[in-house]
């Protein structure tokens, strides 16, 4: 009989890795407590850059960040050609720009390292840079080209990957409400009683990835679980294709073209608990930036504006792995502002667990205990 699984969680994670477990002949049941895709996934602007997000060193996190990136061809053939819909992968490419001859001084280690990793980066100077991106504010002075980085527009990767979901036989409870009960028994297996089910669900093993809503499951698994939400601001510009060629990093903001004549700059990023409303503040910093690096954006009114909260934890590492003391239980939770381009390699290494096999990779650094004390480890049954 194959080996039924309950993932808590429908966000570009949670649905992730339900396509891959059953992809793997598993029998999975995913629960969403809103919308789909509904937080962090929706506030996302599909970015799969490993180089421009990790610039000091090739360090675990780095490792995971490329070894989902080389998934991707992989991952979205898959995803596409089952539901029959387009992730829209662009491989644009993406430039790093400098406002100053000093922030490119020390760009050469940078280089170094990441071109080791298969980067194929560059450092241009004003010339160049101006050719690749004609648009560009004169004041800049330099950047760095990476040709391997692109993006996928997140919102259709989540219809994709739901509708290849339930093209796998994938039961998605969407609008479940909170989750009122996780309980683990002693003899094997987990239950769950959510708000609006009308009944308890069953499974052989569960996946957490609950994102910013993570730490409400400490209580069931003893285990200290300090994820917290970071609102995410982004806004939208009307676009023609020519305008911004590649997605384009700054200190301040990025910026990625879409497909749907869209032009997104993100992302201002603040504490403000669970609330998801945008603000004057957050968008208007933006907008300067905007301004600043694309001056024909002067005077362009936005086309949209949007917030989403994304789950951060205290070191800024996801919690990737089983629960210590639960095998039965696995977090897959806390990729803050890149659950996106880790969406294909979490879902392999959870799986991978799923199937008590090796992941392909070393996931320590990712422990879900890391931040218990070994004294309040251990299983809790109700």
């Amino acid at each position: 009989m194959p080996q039924s699984v309950i993932i808590l969680g429908g966000g570009i994670i949670g649905l992730s890795c339900a396509f891959e477990a059953a992809r793997r002949g598993m029998n999975v049941t995913l629960i969403e407590p809103n919308e789909l895709g509904g937080q962090a996934s929706g506030a996302a602007a599909g970015m799969l850059a490993p180089f421009s997000e990790n610039t000091e060193q090739p360090d675990a996190f780095f490792h995971l960040c490329l070894s989902s990136l080389r998934c991707y061809p992989e991952w979205i053939k898959a995803v596409e050609e089952l539901s029959g819909l387009s992730a829209e992968w662009v491989q644009s490419g993406s430039i790093n720009v400098f406002m100053h001859e000093a922030d490119a001084l020390p760009i050469a280690s940078r280089l170094q390292w990441q071109n080791e990793w298969g980067a194929k980066a560059e450092l241009i100077d004003a010339a160049q840079l101006r050719t690749l991106e004609p648009m560009v504010s004169h004041s800049a002075v330099a950047g760095i080209y990476t040709q391997q980085e692109s993006h996928v527009y997140a919102p259709k990767l989540v219809l994709a990957l739901a509708a290849a979901c339930l093209k796998l036989g994938v039961t998605i409870y969407a609008h479940a409400g909170e989750m009122e009960e996780v309980l683990v028994h002693p003899s094997g297996g987990v239950s769950v009683r959510a708000e609006r089910l009308a009944s308890v669900l069953h499974a052989d093993r569960l996946v957490v990835s609950a994102g910013a809503w993570s730490g409400a499951y400490e209580k069931w698994f003893g285990l200290s679980i300090p994820i917290h939400p970071i609102r995410g601001q982004i806004c939208s510009f009307e676009h023609q294709a020519d305008e911004v060629r590649h997605m384009v990093f700054s200190s301040q903001a990025y910026w990625v073209g879409k497909n749907n004549a869209r032009l997104v700059c993100g992302a201002s990023e603040d504490v403000a608990g669970f609330a998801t409303s945008v603000t004057e503040r957050g968008i208007g910093r933006l907008i300067r930036s905007s301004n600043r690096l694309f001056p024909f954006l002067e005077g362009r009114q936005t086309a949209h504006s949007w917030a989403g909260l994304r789950p951060a934890t205290r070191d800024g590492l996801p919690l990737l792995g089983n629960i210590e003391g639960m095998p039965e239980v696995i977090m897959a939770a806390g990729h803050y502002r890149n659950g996106i381009l880790l969406s294909p390699i979490t879902a392999h290494t959870v799986a991978d667990l799923l199937e008590e096999k090796q992941p392909g990779l070393t996931i320590s650094s990712f422990a879900p205990h890391r931040f218990t004390a070994p004294a309040s480890r251990g299983r809790v049954f109700a």
